[in-house]
């Protein structure tokens, strides 16, 4: 039996918030099973400098099981290119990317595109609770 190849894991958002986040990933959990990367929009930057960076990342990344990249902001720039660069290409994209959301793809890095893509939507919503501290209103 020939093992599946892995998915990919392309992270897009604004400035250093996808670095930060996987370095914090990686603090919790270690070294990861994924191929992955990291590609940042830049205050000023070109944005077709940006989606040649996201299609050149896309095509490194994928392995023949696909890419899921997660974007920080839906309907932004990178969020937009990211669609763009889909086009054509085994992708699923997930806006809106927090640490539980990473952590829970990375957590589950042997399943297939669609699951992933589910698992991270899930992990996002679960991990946003807020709690009363302090004194009520």
């Amino acid at each position: 039996m020939t093992a599946r190849p892995p998915v990919g894991l392309l992270l897009v958002t604004h400035g250093a918030v996808g670095g930060a986040l996987l370095a914090a990933a990686r603090g919790i959990l270690g070294e990861t099973r994924m191929p992955l990367e990291v590609v940042a929009s830049e205050p000023g930057g070109r944005p077709e400098a940006l989606a040649a960076a996201i299609e050149a990342a896309l095509d490194r990344l994928d392995r023949g099981a696909g890419v899921l990249v997660l974007t920080d902001l839906h309907g932004a720039t990178p969020a937009n290119l990211v669609a763009r660069a889909a086009r054509g290409r085994r992708v699923r994209s997930v806006s809106g990317i927090n640490l539980p959301m990473l952590l829970r793809v990375l957590n589950y890095a042997d399943r297939d595109l669609a699951e992933l893509a589910r698992r991270a939507a899930e992990g996002a919503a679960a991990g946003i609770v807020a709690s009363e501290q302090g004194e009520p209103e």
